[in-house]
């Protein structure tokens, strides 16, 4: 039959002396029963030569029961109180480095999962951006297409309408026949008639234009500008301000009175020149039709990407 396991028994009196050491009792216990319970010194010798020993603080199991009587008197000295304060400060701080080190794995995890947070965070907002700009970019390009096919319209019709003006006949469709009516009689074209006001602000816009085919930001600022002025005088009409521009201004002159058919483009809006100096409008000559038309042509040539490119055909298109 196998035999039973007991606890040692050791010399109470010792195992009290150990306790008020600071020993924990299981380890107390140990270490009399392994230095034979010889003595209160030799107890703390062995705690000193084992104290990494992983079972340190675990109570002996053995099959003799041993009880030991203390053989004659003794006493702590000062050295064991010494080894005893080392002991107890090894223990300390080897719980402490355990304690760190445990704190330190935490952090780790912590670390680790606050990584995992932060990349899932960072691909949704990436994948949403994604989206974004693919669903802008596809808006973009129907926009762009939509523009391109009412461009394309727009100079259809300008082609049928300048055709009728002049008598051409048209082989277009219906759709896209001019909307003003055509003189009935027994003759099937109209006469050329002299070139309108209308032609003249759009062949200074040509000027311009062809002036700067390699700038178009020159091209753009210069449409720009005349369209503010156009647009202070239709709103503003009776502030004179709007109606007066200095022609020595160097930003005039960069943006406009420099190129060739900028200056006559104002003067066809009713400007007039004054003294040499100036450019001016007076109040009772403020034509808001005419006003309105240049504004017209200056925005449709500022968005149109063929305007002035087509040389004589863009005068009179077939």
């Amino acid at each position: 039959m196998p035999v039973e396991m007991a606890v040692p028994k050791v010399n109470n009196k010792m195992l009290e002396e150990l306790e008020d050491m600071g020993f924990p009792k299981a380890r107390a216990i140990r270490a009399l029963h392994y230095s034979g319970n010889s003595s209160i010194e030799a107890s703390v010798n062995w705690m000193i030569d084992h104290e990494n020993d992983a079972d340190i603080d675990q109570i002996p199991l053995i099959a003799v029961d041993i009880d030991v009587e203390t053989p004659q008197p003794f006493h702590i000295t000062e050295l064991m109180k010494m080894k005893a304060q080392e002991l107890r400060d090894r223990a300390h701080k080897m719980k402490e480095e355990e304690e760190e080190k445990k704190l330190e794995r935490h952090r780790e995890r912590e670390r680790i999962r606050a990584s995992k947070d932060l990349n899932e965070a960072k691909r949704t907002t990436e994948e949403s951006e994604r989206k974004r700009y693919l669903a802008l970019r596809k808006a973009e390009k129907e926009e762009e297409k939509r523009a391109r096919k009412k461009i394309l319209q727009k100079l259809e019709q300008d082609k049928v309408e300048r055709g009728f003006r002049v008598g051409l006949p048209s082989e277009r469709p219906e759709a896209l026949k001019p909307s003003m009516p055509i003189l009935q009689g027994k003759k099937a074209s109209l006469p050329v008639k002299s070139p309108t006001k209308v032609e003249h602000m759009r062949e200074c816009l040509r000027s311009i234009k062809r002036s700067y085919l390699d700038d178009d930001a020159r091209v753009r600022r210069a449409f720009q500008t005349l369209l503010i002025y156009v647009g202070n005088v239709a709103k503003h009409p009776d502030e004179e301000k709007f109606r007066k521009i200095r022609l020595g201004n160097p930003l005039f002159q960069d943006r406009v009175g420099n190129l060739r058919g900028g200056v006559e483009f104002l003067e066809l809006c009713g400007f007039e020149r004054m003294g040499g100096e100036f450019l001016y409008l007076p109040r009772d000559k403020v034509d808001e039709a005419i006003l309105n038309t240049a504004g017209f042509e200056l925005k449709s040539a500022a968005t149109n990407p063929f305007f002035g490119l087509l040389s004589v055909q863009d005068k009179i298109v077939v």
